[in-house]
């Protein structure tokens, strides 16, 4: 397995724990977390042995945002550090791409599903960019906060897509204009996580919905199922789901793992599922959808 700087990358029992790893610093963004994050994605989805990824925070948070040790030229993108150390970034629309949305398109591309574990803070990117996740869970502890706009900034990790779609355009406006940090109770009541438990419980909770997945579901159908639902966000009518679910349920309808999950029901016992998932990344199509004029 990779050895990474500021990430730590943990496999066991089919579940994939990403935790980001500066605690001295909050788990503060950078380039290089952004860039070990990535190949964290890459090597899951590689990983057939891998059913679901676990994403968490070292010590007393999840991330804290940016890390601001540049001062007041921390997000100029003109600065010399700056354009050196993420020369391997590449551009769109002429201009250098943004690390925060390197970061969540690779997430949301994952052929995985995602599980987020929130501990204390999760502001700026560090709550943009677990939007691509399938599933948020908070720490009573946990905090977040789209502070951009108190710091001069716009939201970014493509979270203008993603955050109105999770929990609405009105409560992203309110969150996004104000800036402000709020609670683990006020982003539960506004959609933005799925549950909210004790501290303690934390892990133990978000493991218990992997392991749940990884020992009675099949990789192929959860695969596909997530890039089912998060494409159909974008479309104009149900006509388009309807053709999407009509070529995988004939495409898998046929194959063993939908023998195997019937055979299993009838026989009363725990299913095995066969397929692999590389080898069915042709039955829907890929999303995000990747623009053409992008390397």
């Amino acid at each position: 397995m990779t050895a990474f700087e500021e990430i730590r990358l943990d496999v066991a029992e089919g579940v994939a724990t990403i935790t980001l790893h500066r605690p001295d610093r909050l788990n503060a963004f950078t380039t290089t977390m952004a860039r070990e994050l990535v190949a964290a994605f890459d090597a899951t989805d590689a990983d057939e042995d891998v059913r679901v990824v676990l994403m968490t925070g070292a010590g007393r948070g999840f991330c804290a945002g940016a890390d601001l040790g540049r001062g007041g030229r921390t997000f100029d993108a003109t600065d010399e550090r700056r354009v050196a150390e993420r020369a391997d970034f590449g551009t769109v629309d002429g201009v250098p791409r943004d690390g925060g949305g390197i970061v969540s398109l690779r997430i949301a591309a994952s052929r995985k599903p995602v599980i987020v574990a929130v501990n204390g803070p999760a502001v700026g990117v560090g709550v943009t960019m677990t939007l691509p996740a399938d599933i948020r869970i908070a720490a009573e502890s946990a905090r977040f906060g789209f502070v951009f706009a108190r710091r001069g900034l716009v939201p970014e990790a493509a979270s203008s897509w993603f955050l109105p779609r999770v929990v609405g355009i009105s409560q992203a406006m309110e969150w996004v204009a104000t800036g402000r940090v709020f609670d683990a109770s006020e982003a539960l009541a506004g959609g933005l996580v799925s549950r909210v438990v004790p501290d303690a419980e934390l892990l133990p909770t978000a493991r218990g919905i992997a392991a749940e997945i990884a020992a009675n579901t099949s990789a192929v159908s959860v695969a596909l199922s997530r890039q089912m639902l998060w494409s159909m966000l974008g479309a104009s009518t149900p006509w388009e789901a309807h053709r999407i679910d009509s070529n995988a349920i004939f495409r898998l309808g046929q194959g063993p793992d939908a023998a195997e999950g019937v055979t299993a029901f009838l026989e009363k016992r725990p299913p095995a599922f066969p397929g692999r998932v590389a080898d069915h990344l042709d039955v829907v199509p890929a999303w995000p959808t990747r623009p053409e004029d992008m390397p």
